[in-house]
């Protein structure tokens, strides 16, 4: 989600305790639409990060630090004239807009002292970072936008500064019971969306949270809701605006099969029972980290698009070739039939004259009547003899079916383990390592004389509540090299029955499994494995020892007997992984 009113409420409260009495010792500007400064405090030192991407606006304390070019950019220049050991005296939030400012002191050259504000636009694709003096005129931002680009607002050096029109929307904070009730009263559109258009700072998550939390029907219109039901939403408003108006924030970060799908800056009862949620005790530490984590996910989907579309182009092809073979075969099934007729005019044909178009006579096999078609042109005999031709031929073509049907269904499994692979892959070398899988398996040839690569990938590793090694292939490679050369003897052995998975490994160092590390184990092979959005998966388990490879088969296939099962949920909320 982005950083709405709120979330930007609960960062003000945050870089307010942390920077306030500062003062500002190093301005940088690493990238065009990015600012760092480094603040000192108390004898510490602590970075402000400042990004007016129009894709991503951000803005959090950091540890992280950020090469700068040679030549800074004139915005920073202006910055370091005013600004160099400013003291930072407060830090606000106008309403609950998107917007922060950072009021500044320091002295002029003439050795007065001075107020400056430094104003963080957080507005998507209308993001800004602009520095006015004391009277809110403009020294400068960071990007100057003329008229020409925009007929609402000028930002350039000397105008001055205000906040554009908001469509008319209302500050919450001020909200009244019958300002509340005109509002939704005097729209058409459905609840949450009345809720959305009528007050600045409400992103559309918190006005579904807001609805969700006055059990309020969502999709009636706003205009048509009876009293108590305005009276529930209200409440509902007032529990959510109260976050902001106490300071009470808690931030967290909502996951959903271990990718990050939403933020907020207090727990959303909208998600209680569908996303996995991990707090925080920084709403800086949620921004960088969900950003992050977003980004190597992202990143890493796009990177595996050309390996993802020559996987799944292939997969579409075996699953229609596969279909066809099996249609073929269950045609197949009909040899037996024309055996039987074969045998009973060879055993009944005596008695047929010439030209006769069918044969009624007793199945010797169940003693029933069976009247079989005879073509009159040939002799009873010749039909017989036909039926037999007809049988030896689909007998061999079953027999030839039954093991290509086989061998297509293994690729398709060898494929949509790929794909899995894929799904779970988590940096560059994981997609290295599934690349080369490809070119060993055939689905890809090999550049020039180009050597294989030496990976650094490693596979997942956790840790069982009481105490035992869990170790997760992430492709087919990991998964051979897991259980062939980590594993022991002695060590236990989890996979998906039916999916394609990864191979699970627990070490066990001679000691006995505890039940609730079988269980953690069968968790995670639940998880990564195809079925990880089932509510049960059923999982196989059993010693390494009873776990073979057939010579030929492709990475990561295996066979074992007399197995262990249990049907498990995919859950692996607080399963510990190591980094």
């Amino acid at each position: 989600m982005a950083l709405d009113g709120i979330t930007i409420a609960a960062l003000t409260n945050e870089l307010k305790a942390a920077l306030v009495s500062g003062r500002i010792v190093k301005i940088a500007q690493p990238e065009n639409d990015e600012l760092l400064l480094t603040i000192k405090k108390f004898n510490e030192q602590i970075r402000l990060t400042i990004s007016s991407d129009a894709s991503l606006p951000l803005m959090y304390l950091t540890s992280e630090n950020k090469p700068s070019p040679m030549t800074a950019p004139n915005f920073c220049m202006v910055l370091r004239k005013h600004l160099n050991n400013a003291k930072i005296i407060d830090i606000f939030q106008p309403s609950l807009e998107r917007i922060i400012n950072i009021e500044l002191e320091h002295y002029n050259e003439m050795g007065d002292l001075c107020k400056k504000y430094l104003i963080v636009e957080l507005m998507g694709k209308y993001s800004n970072i602009i520095f006015t003096d004391e009277n809110k005129k403009i020294i400068d931002a960071i990007k100057r936008i003329p008229l020409s680009i925009s007929s609402v607002r000028e930002v350039l050096p000397g105008r001055s500064y205000f906040i554009p029109d908001n469509a008319h929307k209302s500050n919450p904070l001020d909200c009244t019971k019958d300002f509340f009730n005109n509002a939704l009263l005097s729209s058409t559109a459905a609840a949450g969306k009345a809720i959305l258009s009528a007050f600045t700072g409400i992103s559309p998550v918190i006005s579904e949270e807001i609805v969700f939390r006055s059990n309020v029907d969502g999709d009636i219109p706003a205009n048509t809701l009876d009293a108590a039901s305005i009276d529930s939403l209200y409440s509902s408003f007032l529990e959510v605006i109260n976050h902001v108006q106490e300071g009470n924030f808690f931030p967290c970060i909502y996951y959903k099969n271990g990718v990050p799908k939403e933020f907020n800056s207090f727990p959303l009862r909208l998600y209680d029972n569908s996303y996995e949620v991990r707090s925080f005790d920084s709403i800086s530490k949620v921004i960088s980290d969900f950003y992050r984590e977003k980004n190597i996910h992202t990143r890493i989907k796009q990177k595996s698009v050309d390996l993802r579309k020559i996987v799944t182009s292939t997969l579409e092809k075996d699953y229609k070739k596969y279909e066809l073979q099996l249609k073929q075969l269950k045609d197949t099934q009909k040899k037996d039939k024309y055996q039987l007729y074969g045998e009973l005019i060879t055993a009944y044909g005596y008695n047929l004259k010439d030209n006769e178009r069918s044969l009624t006579c007793t199945n010797y096999y169940n003693n029933e009547e069976i009247t079989i078609p005879l073509d009159a042109t040939i002799s009873p005999m010749d039909n017989a003899k036909k039926y037999f031709e007809k049988y030896n031929k689909l007998k061999r073509t079953a027999s030839a079916l039954e093991s290509i049907v086989v061998e297509t269904k293994n690729e398709i499994d060898h494929l949509e383990s790929i794909v899995n692979s894929m799904d779970i892959a988590t940096n560059e070398d994981d997609l290295k390592e599934i690349k080369e899988e490809l070119i060993v398996s055939g689905y890809i040839k090999r550049k020039g004389n180009s050597k294989k690569e030496k990976f650094t990938s490693k596979p997942l590793h956790y840790v069982s509540s009481d105490g035992f090694d869990i170790y997760i292939g992430k492709n087919n490679i990991q998964n051979e090299e897991l259980t062939f050369k980590v594993a022991n003897s002695g060590d236990w052995w989890f996979h998906s029955k039916t999916f394609p998975g990864s191979h699970v490994i627990v070490k066990t160092n001679g000691k006995e499994l505890p039940d609730s590390t079988f269980e953690e184990a069968a968790k995670l092979a639940a998880f990564y494995s195809k079925g990880k959005e089932q509510e049960k998966v059923e999982i196989d388990y059993i010693e390494r020892k009873h776990v073979k490879k057939v010579a030929g088969s492709k990475p990561g296939f295996v066979i074992y007997h007399t197995n262990y099962s249990m049907a498990i949920s995919p859950d692996i909320t607080g399963i510990k992984q190591v980094q």
